[in-house]
């Protein structure tokens, strides 16, 4: 069975990025001496599934960050070829989550990595997300882009664990219930 798993940082108004997408906020509280479990958390997941958004931020970095395969969804890049230096690396698609999910379990695909607040959205409107590691981050932007945006009825979660860092930060892991 194929899984999906978020691990994702959120300003403590809820907000994952600005209205340009500029995370500077989250970039300037990164304390390079904390683990925050992003290694271990990836360890295990096969593909990474992104929206564009989150895909044209990784591309401005100075490297490309990923050494799994990542789809992007994403109607306008879906008829566009990847970039040279990304072939073998990123795909782009248009397909729905479940769609996605069908495609990849195919491929015998077990654990999913899900990147981006739109992508995350979609598949937790499906409910096809299995847990959730969201990482608090201690600012108040006032406005940006909402982690969850507007959802069809309440979904119930059960708090894992959560662990408070010297930053600051506070990172809560959640699972969906079912």
């Amino acid at each position: 069975m194929i899984t999906t798993h978020v691990f994702i940082a959120v300003s403590l108004d809820g907000y994952i990025a600005r209205e340009n997408d500029d995370i500077d906020w989250l970039l300037q509280r990164d304390d390079p001496t904390e683990d925050h479990g992003y290694e271990a958390f990836i360890a295990d997941k096969e593909w990474i599934v992104m929206g564009r958004g989150s895909y044209e931020k990784v591309l401005s970095f100075d490297t490309w960050p990923y050494d799994r395969p990542v789809l992007v969804l994403s109607r306008q890049l879906a008829n566009t070829p990847v970039p040279e230096a990304l072939k073998g690396k990123v795909q782009f698609s248009h397909r729905t989550p479940t769609e996605v999910l069908d495609d990849l379990a195919a491929q015998n695909v077990h654990r999913v990595y899900l990147d981006g607040g739109q992508v995350m959205q979609s598949f937790l409107r499906e409910g096809l997300v299995a847990d959730m590691v969201i990482t608090t981050v201690p600012v108040l932007l006032g406005s940006g882009k909402s982690l969850f945006g507007s959802l069809p009825q309440d979904i119930d979660l059960t708090l894992v664990s959560s662990h408070s860092f010297p930053s600051g930060l506070v990172q809560s892991h959640y699972r969906l219930k079912s």
